[in-house]
């Protein structure tokens, strides 16, 4: 490999375009990122989304990441990134998130201008001009639908790796067709973000990646095909060719289009690989062993861990693994995140991380016993809506003084990932430890109370963006061939810094608390007013 080549890796998440390149010796070069609320303003999103009056529907404008690509390739450009040098690119995007092209749509990505811009171009392109995010829980009944056609809860987590989910794109899919149905006939193609994201540098219609597809309760995950029996219930005319077939992990899609060669000065042999999952993404950036938990701190919560089978559960998530088509990666995800977190920190500590970490170390672990759940949004797991606030004795109270309430939201999120990773199959042996991710994962406070919570080491990355590491990491294992191991790129590991190191008490203090969570989130959930 010459000392030139670089590797460009880029992730849509939810609030924020980014993209990381890396040189041939795994070294990043730049970073960069496009925040959506502070540079496209004209799209009025508030954490890159829009709600509707009811507080169920979570879209984005899909032009605005358009926009963001052509703001984020001229900022690199200009930052002196030579795109000349680039072999291979690939992405990831915030999983469950959908984008609905227009009939001729296709054609229109094939001609695209060099001296114009994306968004310019493709403004007319999408039947649906905001897409529905892994926010939106306006599917509830579709959901019902669903899993009763497929058998039950169950029967549904055992084909498609979870139970039917409000944000899973399949249910989302049966929304679109009973309620619009006009709108669905005159849909050419229906991509997940990630494959939309690989769909515009290809300049045509991209795959979904085994890996994303998992999460659309839609794909059998033995036979990595779309179900039949799940396409059947859904109903919807030509749905299968309008999803196109799903391709392994790190495939190989194709040359970049034309308009990058000539626009950015991309080569003509740099190759696009099929984008993928934020969460996968991390399990990539991250380079995660077998015992290994990750848990990415963001705007949305989620826990990852490696599996050689398929879990069954209908509170996680089992999707085939992002480097290695024949095993499979966990995931729990939580939607209360870093937003409630910044919540409690603005309502109780005037807005200043510096003063809710010292709040936070001001309380001790245990935190006089008092219990707190906070979900802003209705969460996943367990599905509940509201402030539930336990003292001593399990009595649920109005309030808690400011450094009882920062503790309890920090405790009260890990004791939550513990139970349901537990519950999912994991067990710590010696070797285990904890890989946090996110933007919270450089807040050394909140990581020490993880590690605590989990009786684990907790390991940061030097490099914040996992997902978009791991976008650049799959791109260049895609061209080294099937038969390499994802492993055999690392002669040794990337920065991975130990953060945190347990108290010697903390299974004295948090097992006990983590039954009596289980115990209490029950009282959380029957006081959420029903849909």
């Amino acid at each position: 490999m010459s000392e030139n080549n670089s590797y460009l890796g880029f992730d849509f998440s939810t609030q924020q375009l980014k993209a990381i390149v890396i040189n041939d010796k795994l070294e990043v070069t730049h970073q960069s990122a496009v925040t959506y609320d502070t540079h496209l303003p004209e799209f009025r999103t508030h954490g890159g989304y829009l709600w509707n009056d009811l507080l169920t529907e979570a879209t984005t404008p899909t032009l605005m990441w358009v926009k963001a690509l052509d703001i984020l390739l001229d900022r690199l450009k200009l930052e002196g990134v030579d795109f000349s040098t680039v072999k291979s690119l690939s992405g990831a995007a915030q999983q469950h998130g959908s984008v609905y092209w227009k009939t001729g749509a296709e054609e229109i990505l094939k001609k695209i201008q060099p001296n114009k811009f994306l968004h310019e171009e493709l403004q007319e392109c999408f039947v649906k001009r905001r897409s529905p995010i892994w926010l939106d829980d306006s599917s509830y009944w579709e959901c019902k639908q669903f899993e009763e056609a497929i058998g039950g809860p169950v029967a549904l987590a055992q084909l498609t790796g979870s139970r039917a989910f409000e944000r899973f794109t399949g249910n989302q899919i049966l929304k679109y067709y009973q309620n619009k149905p006009g709108y669905y006939m005159y849909t050419e193609r229906i991509s997940l973000i990630s494959s939309f994201g690989a769909t515009l540098f290809l300049g045509k219609y991209a795959p979904i990646d085994l890996s994303d597809a998992s999460g659309m309760n839609i794909l059998d995950i033995r036979t990595k095909s779309w179900s039949d029996l799940c396409l059947k219930a859904i109903a919807a005319p030509g749905l299968k060719e309008k999803l196109g077939d799903p391709v392994p992990v790190c495939t190989v899609l194709g040359p970049v289009s034309s308009y990058f060669i000539e626009r950015y000065g991309f080569s003509e042999n740099c190759k696009v690989v099929a984008f993928t999952g934020d969460n996968p993404a991390s399990l990539a950036g991250t380079q995660m062993n077998e015992n290994d938990m990750i848990i990415s701190l963001g705007t949305s919560d989620t826990v990852i861990l490696w599996l050689k089978q398929p879990k069954i559960s209908v509170t996680g998530h089992t999707f085939i693994n992002p480097i290695d088509n024949n095993e499979f990666m966990g995931m729990l995800c939580f939607k209360n995140g870093s937003l409630t977190r910044e919540r409690i920190r603005d309502e109780c500590a005037e807005g200043s991380w510096e003063l809710f970490n010292a709040l936070l170390e001001s309380t001790p672990p245990g935190n006089f016993g008092n219990i707190g759940m906070f979900f802003d949004q209705k969460e996943i797991t367990p599905p509940a809506m509201g402030n539930f606030r336990f003292n001593k004795n399990n009595e649920l109270i109005q309030r808690f003084s400011k450094e009882v309430d920062v503790r309890a939201v920090v405790e009260g999120q890990f004791v939550a990932k513990r139970l349901y990773a537990e519950e999912f199959g994991f067990k710590a042996d010696p070797t285990s430890r904890i890989i946090a991710t996110g933007g919270a994962s450089t807040n050394k406070s909140l990581i020490q109370v993880l590690s605590d919570v989990f009786n684990l080491p907790v390991f940061t990355s030097e490099i914040a963006n996992s997902a978009c590491l791991g976008s650049a990491l799959r791109a260049k294992h895609a061209l080294l061939g099937e038969g390499v191991p994802f492993k055999d790129m690392f002669s040794k590991p990337l920065g991975l810094n130990l953060s945190a190191t347990p108290a010697k008490d903390a299974a004295e203090i948090y097992d006990p608390m983590v039954a009596r969570y289980k115990i209490l989130q029950d009282r959380a959930v029957a006081e959420t007013p029903p849909k």
